[in-house]
C-alpha cells in the first residue's frame, strides 16, 4: 500500500497503515508530535503502537531540534543477521545443546560477562578505534555516574524484554544467525537523564506533552546530548558485533566437520537519530521502532518468537524519509499478554522452536504481536523482500 495522509497541526501525518486500526492513545501521540514547532515531517510505520512520548513505529524529521523520548530509552537498539554455509541437514534433531552453548557465551536478562570480552580474540571484529571509543566513556558517564567496568562487562550481552538471539532457516534451508539488542543499561541511563534535562528547559514548558521535550541547535544541552547519543549508538553497534562474533565461534566449534563459513553481516539500528537531507534541508531524523531503508540498503524486520522474520532491501521512498518498520509491532501490552495467555499457550504457539516456554516469557508470545505478513504487505513501496527466515532456536532473556 501507499501511505494515507492524516491532517496534523504543522505537517500531515503520513501513515503506512489504516488509521482506523491504530489505538486512540497512539493516534493522540502522533497528533501531539505534529504540533512541535520544529517538525518538518512525520512518517508512521505499519507496526505503530503506543510508546513513551512518541509512538513506537514513527519517523520524526525536525530542523534544528531533537526529541530524546522520540529515540526511545534503548538508544541504538537494533538487529544483526548473517547467512552461514550450514543447511538444515547439518543441524541435529535436538537443538537444546546448541541453545545451551549460546546461553553460556552470551549472558541474557540482567546478566553480564565476568570479565570484559576482548575483541582482539574474536574472529572478524575490527579493533581499530576501540581505545578511542572507550576513551570517550568518562565524558559520557559523568552525567549518570555509570561505572566503566559495568558498561564493559555488559558489552556483548543480550538483555531482556523483546531482545533475542535466533538460529533461522530461509526458504532454501540455509542457516542464519539473527540477534536483537541495544545499548544495554548505559544507554537507558543516558536516555532517562537527557529526557529529564530536556524537560527542565524553558522552551519546553508549554508543550502539549512534557515527554516531547526537545533540545535545540546551538545550545550546550544539545551538544551534550548529541555527544552521549552518538556514543550510545556506537556502543549498541559494538554490542551486537561482539555477540555475533561469539555466536560464530560457537557454530565453528559445534560444526567442526562442516567447516562453517559466514557471509557479510547485516546490521541496522531501529532506535536512533541520523543527520539526513530532504528537500534542501539538513534535518535530524529520529527513528523510534523504524529502520533506514534507503535505495539498496539492507535491513532486518523481525516477527515474533514463533512466526519468522524478513531480510529486506530498501526502495528509497523519501515520503517515509527512507524508512520502514522495525518488526511486527505489539498489538497488546506485556501486562495484557500475561493476563490473557498461559505457558501452555506459549508452548503451542512456539511448537517446533527450541526456546524457553515458561511463564517468564509469556509476554513475548506470538499472539501479542501483529501478524508480520500483514505488516510486510503494508510497506511494499518501502522495501523488497530478500529472504524470509523461520527460527528453529530462540534465546530470550
Amino acid at each position: 500500500m501507499s501511505y494515507t495522509e492524516v491532517p496534523g497541526a504543522r505537517v500531515p501525518i503520513r501513515m503506512w497503515t489504516d488509521p482506523a486500526t491504530v489505538e486512540d492513545v497512539a493516534m493522540q501521540q502522533l497528533r501531539n508530535v505534529s504540533t512541535l514547532p520544529w517538525i518538518k515531517g512525520l512518517a508512521v510505520m505499519p507496526d505503530v503502537h503506543f510508546g513513551k512520548g512518541a509512538t513506537v513505529g514513527s519517523v520524526i524529521a525536525m530542523r534544528g531540534a531533537v526529541c530524546p523520548a522520540a529515540v526511545g530509552v534503548d538508544i541504538g537498539c537494533g538487529m544483526s543477521a548473517v547467512k552461514t554455509s550450514l543447511t538444515a541437514n547439518d543441524l541435529p534433531g535436538d537443538l537444546s545443546r546448541l541453545r545451551s552453548k549460546i546461553e553460556e557465551v552470551i549472558p541474557v536478562g540482567r546478566g553480564m560477562h565476568d570479565d570484559p570480552v576482548d575483541p582482539g580474540r574474536l574472529h572478524g571484529v575490527a579493533t581499530a578505534g576501540w581505545d578511542d571509543f572507550w576513551g570517550r566513556f568518562d565524558g559520557v558517564a559523568d552525567a549518570v555516574h555509570f561505572r566503566r567496568g559495568r558498561a564493559a562487562q555488559q558489552m556483548g550481552t543480550l538483555g531482556s524484554g523483546n531482545h533475542f538471539w535466533e538460529l533461522c532457516l530461509d526458504s532454501d534451508d540455509s542457516v542464519w544467525i539473527m540477534l536483537h539488542s541495544g545499548s544495554r543499561n548505559i544507554g537507558k541511563e543516558l536516555a532517562d537523564y537527557h529526557i529529564g534535562q530536556a524537560q527542565k528547559l524553558p522552551h519546553n514548558q508549554g508543550l502539549i506533552d512534557r515527554d516531547l521535550a526537545v533540545f535545540v541547535a546551538d545550545t550546550p544541552q544539545m551538544a551534550a546530548y548529541r555527544h552521549d547519543l552518538f556514543w550510545a549508538q556506537e556502543y549498541a553497534k559494538h554490542n551486537r558485533e561482539i555477540m555475533m562474533a561469539l555466536s560464530q565461534d560457537v557454530l565453528r566449534r559445534e560444526f567442526k566437520k562442516a567447516k562453517v563459513t559466514f557471509g557479510q553481516v547485516i546490521s541496522c539500528h531501529h532506535n536512533y537519530v541520523s543527520e539526513e537531507r530532504y528537500e534542501g534541508m539538513d534535518l535530524l531524523v529520529t527513528r523510534k521502532g523504524a529502520i533506514r531503508a534507503g535505495g539498496g540498503e539492507y535491513g532486518i524486520i523481525p516477527g515474533s518468537m514463533g512466526t519468522g522474520s524478513y531480510i529486506v532491501r530498501g526502495l528509497g521512498n523519501e515520503a517515509s524519509f527512507n524508512s520502514a518498520s522495525h518488526g511486527a509491532g505489539r498489538r497488546m501490552s506485556r501486562n495484557a499478554a500475561k493476563k490473557r495467555f498461559t505457558a501452555r499457550d506459549l508452548e503451542e504457539q512456539t511448537r517446533g522452536v527450541e526456546c524457553r516456554k515458561d511463564s517468564g516469557v509469556v509476554d513475548e508470545i506470538p499472539a501479542a504481536y501483529k501478524p508480520i505478513e500483514q505488516v510486510m504487505d503494508q510497506q511494499r513501496d518501502l522495501v523488497e523482500i530478500v529472504a524470509k527466515l523461520k527460527q528453529v532456536v530462540c534465546v530470550k532473556g
